[in-house]
């Protein structure tokens, strides 16, 4: 049996992993059992398109916060908050602080994003 060695760990987001799945159910002929519901979940929860996914994400890397990485910049893209207290929800997961400026800073520019 072969060994599986991981090269890169990169955070995605929901819009970016529904593209990497249909590329891999293009390239395979039968998915795996995980990838099926992983791609079912996908599917359901996926909030964004891939382009407007990728414009969020660079906006918010052009915000330049201090201390905010790629990993919670792609945990706000795929929850969206609508507001200060559901961004600080979503950040308390880290040990991470961000000013309220900051905050409402993210909170702003998600905000053109979201349906």
């Amino acid at each position: 049996m072969s060994r599986i060695e991981v090269v890169d760990k990169k955070p995605l987001t929901l819009s970016e992993l529904k593209a990497e799945l249909s590329k891999i159910s293009k390239r395979d002929e039968e998915m795996s059992f995980r990838a099926g519901k992983t791609q079912e979940y996908v599917n359901s929860f996926s909030p964004l398109s891939k382009t407007a996914c990728a414009e969020l994400k660079k906006k918010l890397e052009e915000l330049n916060i201090p201390r905010l990485k790629e990993e919670h910049i792609s945990k706000i893209v795929d929850l969206l908050p609508s507001s200060v207290e559901d961004l600080s929800v979503i950040l308390q997961g880290y040990a991470l602080t961000v000013s309220k400026d900051n905050m409402a800073s993210i909170v702003k520019a998600v905000k053109e994003y979201k349906k």
